[in-house]
């Protein structure tokens, strides 16, 4: 909670985000009602005038009273949510015992208009606004969570309904099982009076607490999707109007089925057992908004206001407010609000909400930054970039939430399953209905009612329906928190059950930009000398390898020369003249243009070339004078998982349009299985169809443009984060720091992902098909048990903790 008192009466509050504004600071303003209100930035001002009466007043939650929200003295802010207060007493009484003046109050902040809402149980569906499933008839939730959402409102409104209805379902079983608690209620009171009393009290608990689950269960039937509203629908509803026709009207029933209160009543089952189901469904929507902790997580590493530098001064503003080319600084303990780079100054930045390396980055002018990220020592002002839904840190967020959302294909088998389980539930309680009516012992009828609506009731397939979607949400959610971001779940799925790994070298394998890695001095010359006469010839070129030779010797202190006379020539290198010498950079060709002999260093040349680096040959006034050789490093971190990849049972493939002998060179020092060299992106994606045709599942890894058509084509395509946009729109995993342990750790996250599902289609399936005979009586013949519906409601409930409990153990898994 945060409170900001006013402390002069020249200070007013932003009435939308609540911020202070000082009147004389120029600050926008709008008129309403004869009323002028300031706001701190235009996009405040704007929300305002699109619907003043939704920002004037606010209700003080402590004691009820309206408050001026530009005016109002007090404010805290509580699960996201602002709050205003007629009196510093009220404030204090509420961050106190916020949960005490809420209660289930919800958010009274809407979604941002035009938000699309989805089921989650039946993803394909999708319309804007809040409404219900046609499918299931269950509550659609935002497609896009929101960071200052208050609770889920069909969590609210469930929970409220259990607490008003657990008691009266409650007071209906004591007083039916009131013989067998020693409390002999019908002597007491009369049979009569305590049957209509369990009527009173179980009929709102039916007719209330039940109203959503009759809902659907109605839209199920409507609609021919048969599921486990139908079951809960049909049997509750069976056991409330049969105790209904009971009590109104007795005369109907044989004397053989009546004490002498009259038939039998299943109030307190119909009660019951909608309690119990309740629970299930506050204990579902309280897991599902657990899965969604790590998406909200994510989002609050993003600050709420920036700090932004003008010629005017220095200004906080909203995070919605920065645009795309503002300046803003980053003091030290803030957080990166947007990306974008550093325009000046310097510090050293937290990256492991992206990279997973707990060691902070060194960031001087120039370099990228990227929002969400901490700053730690020193101050800097940046230059924003990407904003809003553009930064990496909201893509993050948007890929995970689709990802929760998508459907698994084990999901298909399950949904094929139940639209077969449910119709034949139904007609095994119509079945049983009818064997105990027929051979059951007296009373016949009640326990045929007993059976149906027990057989109805445990086998409800909530937890199978749970049972992918519990899984998917947790462990995409899980990835996120480890660099991996899963597209959607059949990806995850897939990935499981992946054969072969083709690999990009560049980018992929290698740190994707060429580095300096050896000078060598011949004749007269030394090393500092041939550096320095090399960066002088490169600083003219264009060639991709002139950067790193310029870097290296920045990095080595080499002195700084000039070219004059300066000529490419294609194919070959550079020349020119520096401090009066005739100065040559290049290949072998370009050398013998010159009419030196290479015969003394060809040797060398070739061991350069054989570790994979590019040799170029200087020459200076005819003479061979030295050798630079530059080359794309392999990451400190691709050896080890390599191993791991290798270990996990996977056949690395690595494809890249390098030459052969570089593509060996980096495939003996690794230990590569298979390499494809000199290959087109064309070619990368034959590859692909041609390992798929060998009936092998495939993964493809890259960075790249390139690499877009085969991370397309293969099984699972996995993009490095770093790399070009329309790699990762190819992809289905995007490992958020770009080395190759996040692709172990995917495997990992993968493998366990289908195991826990199968553990839970196996309570699920196993589960009910063992309760429904149990339910429908089968035991009662050898040993007289026959099931209660509330004992059946108990165990159904207890299959969907179960899913449930099993799914967030990924939570905890090691990746």
């Amino acid at each position: 909670m945060s409170d900001t008192a006013l402390d002069a009466d020249t200070i007013t509050r932003d009435p939308v985000c609540g911020m202070t504004v000082d009147p004389e600071a120029g600050k926008p303003i709008a008129s309403h009602d004869g009323h002028v209100y300031h706001f701190c930035h235009d996009g405040c001002r704007a929300k305002f005038e699109a619907d003043p009466e939704a920002y004037i007043q606010a209700d003080d939650p402590v004691c009820g009273m309206t408050v001026n929200r530009a005016t109002a003295r007090h404010m805290a802010k509580h699960a996201g949510e602002r709050f205003y207060f007629c009196s510093g007493r009220c404030k204090e009484k509420f961050e106190a015992a916020p949960d005490d003046y809420l209660g289930d109050r919800p958010a009274s902040e809407p979604m941002p208009e035009g938000t699309l809402y989805t089921c989650p149980m039946d993803p394909e569906i999708v319309q804007e606004g809040p409404g219900d499933c046609p499918i299931c008839g269950m509550a659609l939730e935002p497609m896009m969570p929101s960071a200052d959402a208050g609770p889920n409102p069909e969590l609210i409104d469930f929970r409220r309904r259990l607490w008003i209805g657990a008691p009266l379902a409650l007071a209906v079983l004591v007083l039916e099982m009131g013989g067998m608690l020693g409390l002999p209620w019908a002597d007491w009171f009369g049979g009569t009076a305590v049957r209509w009393l369990q009527f009173l009290l179980a009929t709102p608990v039916v007719v209330w607490v039940g109203q959503p689950f009759f809902k659907r269960g109605w839209s199920s039937i409507v609609t021919g999707n048969l599921n486990m509203w139908t079951l809960i629908a049909i049997g509750t509803g069976a056991a409330y109007g049969f105790s209904l026709v009971s009590l109104l009207l007795p005369g109907i029933f044989p004397a053989a089925l009546q004490d002498h209160h009259g038939p039998p009543l299943y109030f307190e089952a119909a009660a019951v057992i909608l309690i119990l189901v309740l629970v299930g469904q506050v204990m579902e929507l309280t897991a599902r908004d657990r899965t969604g902790d790590a998406i909200r997580a994510l989002m609050d590493l993003a600050p709420k206001t920036a700090r932004r530098v003008t010629d005017a001064g220095e200004e906080d503003v909203p995070l919605d407010a920065v645009k795309a080319g503002d300046r803003l600084r980053v003091r030290p303990g803030e957080s990166v609000p947007v990306d974008g780079t550093v325009a000046d100054g310097r510090s050293s930045v937290d990256e492991s909400m992206i990279t997973g390396e707990p060691v902070p980055v060194e960031k001087t002018e120039g370099d990228a930054v990227t929002g969400g990220t901490l700053n730690k020592t020193g101050s800097f002002v940046m230059t924003a970039e990407a904003v809003g839904s553009d930064t990496l840190l909201s893509r993050i967020v948007a890929m995970v939430a689709q990802a929760q959302r998508s459907r698994a294909p084990i999901q298909a088998l399950a949904d094929q399953v139940a639209g077969y389980f449910v119709p034949a539930v139904i007609g095994i309680a119509i079945l049983a209905f009818i064997l105990w009516l027929a051979f059951g012992p007296s009373p016949a009828l009640g326990y045929a009612v007993v059976a149906a609506v027990s057989v109805l009731i445990i086998a409800c397939p909530c937890a199978l329906g749970l049972a992918t979607p519990m899984s998917i949400m947790v462990a995409t959610g899980r990835g996120a928190q480890a660099g991996v971001l899963i597209r959607d779940a059949e990806a995850l799925e897939r990935f499981a059950k992946v054969d072969v790994l083709v690999v990009d070298k560049t980018g992929t394998l290698t740190e994707g930009r060429p580095s300096l890695t050896d000078v060598i001095a011949l004749g007269d010359h030394d090393e500092t000398r041939v550096l320095a006469l090399a960066a002088a010839l490169e600083r003219g070129s264009e060639h991709p390898l002139a950067e790193a030779i310029l870097a290296g010797a920045e990095e080595r202190g080499a002195p700084h020369l000039e070219a004059t006379d300066f000529d490419a020539v294609t194919g070959k290198g550079v020349r020119g003249s520096v401090d009066g010498a005739t100065v040559a950079l290049g290949n072998a060709r370009l050398m013998d243009d010159f009419g030196i002999d290479l015969a003394e260093v060809e040797s060398r040349i070739a061991g350069l070339q054989n570790d994979g680096k590019t040799a170029m040959l200087l020459g200076v006034d005819g003479q061979l004078a030295g050798i630079v050789a530059v080359a794309d490093r392999i990451k400190e971190t691709t050896a080890g998982a390599i191993r791991d990849l290798h270990k996990a049972g996977l056949r690395i493939v690595m494809a890249t349009g390098d030459s052969q002998r570089t593509a060996e060179a980096v495939a003996r020092e690794l230990g590569i299985d298979e390499v494809r060299a000199g290959v087109s992106p064309e070619d990368k994606a034959a590859l692909i169809e041609e390992l798929k045709g060998n009936g092998l599942s495939v993964a493809m890894a890259g960075d790249g443009v390139n690499d877009a058509p085969a991370l397309a084509a293969a099984d699972v395509g996995i993009a490095m984060g770093t790399g070009a946009d329309v790699a990762v729109e190819s992809a289905g995993v995007t490992l958020v720091k770009g080395d190759l342990r996040g692709i172990v750790r995917a495997r990992v996250l993968a493998q366990a992902t289908m195991r826990n599902i199968r553990e839970n289609l196996f309570f699920a399936f196993v589960y009910n098909s063992a309760g429904v005979p149990v339910a429908a009586g089968i035991l009662f013949p050898f040993f007289g048990v026959l099931l209660s519906p509330m004992v059946a409601a108990a165990a159904m409930s207890l299959s969907s903790v179960s899913v449930i409990g099993n799914s967030l153990r990924l939570r905890g898994i090691k990746l």
